[in-house]
């Protein structure tokens, strides 16, 4: 089971194993505050498409495909998610405000659908927010 979980958030039993999946360390905190398993660097976006995206809501679907075209070419960044998951709890750390539209959040996506043995969507899929601001 893939949980997402802010890394300014208090740990929890229930987080089963913990991963950092941001290319960067979260501001203010220590190695030994976060608990972490591992911090997966590889598996998070590019520092140009993540400069790109700059946590734009109005970004969101084209930076959930080009993110998903990244995880396609980096398969030996997330295997090890999946693995740990086999029955048991994996808990994505990220430090985005924005919960909503952060690469944690597409992560996980795409990790469901490797589970489910399906590629994941790779059409421009729009956030609850955007479709809420063009009715």
């Amino acid at each position: 089971m893939l949980k997402l979980k802010r890394a300014y958030e208090p740990v929890s039993k229930d987080d089963g194993m913990r991963f950092l999946v941001e290319r960067l360390w979260p501001r203010g905190l220590s190695k030994t505050k976060l608990h972490l398993d591992a911090w997966l660097k590889d598996v998070g976006p590019t520092t140009e498409l993540r400069q790109w995206f700059s946590h734009d809501p109005e970004k969101w679907a084209q930076f959930r495909v080009r993110y998903f075209r990244e995880l396609d070419l980096r398969p030996e960044s997330w295997r090890p998610i999946l693995s740990a998951a086999r029955g048991h709890p994996v808990t994505l750390v990220y430090s985005s405000h924005d919960e909503e539209h952060n690469n944690a959040v597409a992560l996980k996506e795409y990790l469901q659908a490797k589970e489910r043995g399906r590629r994941p969507p790779r059409q421009s899929v729009a956030s609850p927010r955007a479709r809420r601001a063009s009715r």
